[in-house]
């Protein structure tokens, strides 16, 4: 059974992350962890304004924007803030366990 749900919007940075590139692209200033780390961060943060937005459309009772659509957003927005933390809690985790390393 297929349970993918077909949608006319982009998916969030976070999927990207596991795919590289295929040719590098040489306007782009930030490579690597930090590149992606920056660019899921920029894609969460227009989630979030995203979803912000659409919700203060829905209580102006905007016909134009749809009460669904309005979920959607909200609830892709918060997935990707708790992808955020969970890799903000990894990184910190990660760097306690390091710098308790005894030499």
């Amino acid at each position: 059974m297929d349970l993918r749900i077909s949608s006319p919007t982009t998916p969030l940075a976070g999927a990207s992350l596991v795919r590289r590139p295929a040719a590098p692209q040489n306007d782009e200033k930030d490579v690597g962890f930090a590149g992606a780390l920056k660019g899921a961060l920029t894609s969460v943060s227009a989630a979030q304004n995203h979803s912000t937005r659409l919700q203060q459309e829905v209580q102006m009772e905007n016909p134009a924007v749809s009460l669904e659509e309005t979920m959607v957003a909200i609830q892709k927005a918060q997935i990707g803030f708790q992808a955020t933390l969970h890799v903000r809690n990894r990184m910190v985790q990660a760097y306690t366990d390091i710098m308790n390393m005894q030499v």
